[in-house]
């Protein structure tokens, strides 16, 4: 696929952040493209989960653009990046131990019936939206009533992603998405990213796993010390370039 071909849901143009005298990213250029899975790799403090926060809307770049759709951004807040479609999975998850699925899946999203200013949750419309969600995403979450200090790491992951793909969302970012998971549950949650892109999303994945990169993305980009040092077509390289790109004895 040639990139005349390609239709970019992001395009990141020398984005350049610093905090005092840590320059964090330095002219970072890229592009993700639209229904693809992206994965981003790198050394830790290569600037990657710098460059995710700008894209999400919790960092300002200091220079550069950053656009998405085709239109320039300037995200406030995650909020304004929200209403623009791209959700964020952390590596903490954001979930509340002790509210169930489907509160968690709805958390500052809650679903209200009532005249004017006079409103009620509506517990039962949010149930019902939340197990269309999880069944229709979801292949290890159990009953959307079930406490979630109840489930297993696989099953918050699936949870935490059913919340991000469930809210009309066009792109996804995963931060280290399988890092504390087991083998069982690290290839449902990579299910689950498959699925993501088979439903017509776009995926950013951040990743130390390459052999997990090489499975799950079609396009790779390579960071190290603030910069983006190289972009591969992940059918056109191997585990062994991409750890010679981020260790820097290969160059692009």
């Amino acid at each position: 696929m040639t990139a005349t071909l390609t239709k970019h849901i992001v395009d990141v143009q020398d984005v350049s952040l610093a905090f005092g005298n840590v320059k964090a990213l330095q002219t970072v250029s890229l592009t993700l493209a639209e229904g693809e899975i992206t994965a981003l790799v790198g050394d830790n403090g290569a600037g990657k989960s710098t460059l995710v926060r700008c894209i999400s809307g919790i960092h300002k770049p200091q220079s550069g653009t950053i656009s998405f759709e085709g239109t320039p951004v300037h995200f406030r807040n995650p909020e304004d990046a929200r209403e623009k479609g791209i959700e964020t999975v952390h590596q903490n998850l954001a979930l509340v131990d002790d509210l169930t699925v489907w509160q968690n899946l709805f958390l500052n999203r809650e679903l209200t019936r009532g005249i004017g200013p006079i409103r009620f949750l509506d517990r039962k419309a949010m149930k019902e939206a939340a197990d269309r969600m999880v069944s229709t995403l979801a292949v290890n979450v159990p009953a959307v009533k079930s406490k979630v200090r109840r489930l297993s790491g696989g099953q918050r992951q699936a949870v935490s992603i059913c919340r991000a793909a469930g809210f009309s969302s066009k792109l996804v970012i995963m931060d280290e998405p399988t890092a504390a998971l087991g083998v069982q549950e690290t290839a449902k949650v990579e299910e689950l990213i498959l699925k993501l892109r088979n439903d017509g999303h776009s995926v950013l994945l951040i990743s130390h796993n390459f052999s997990q990169v090489m499975r799950l993305s079609d396009q790779v980009w390579v960071m190290r010390a603030g910069r983006c040092v190289a972009g591969r077509r992940t059918t056109e390289t191997s585990g062994d370039e991409i750890v010679s790109l981020i260790t820097g004895s290969r160059e692009n």
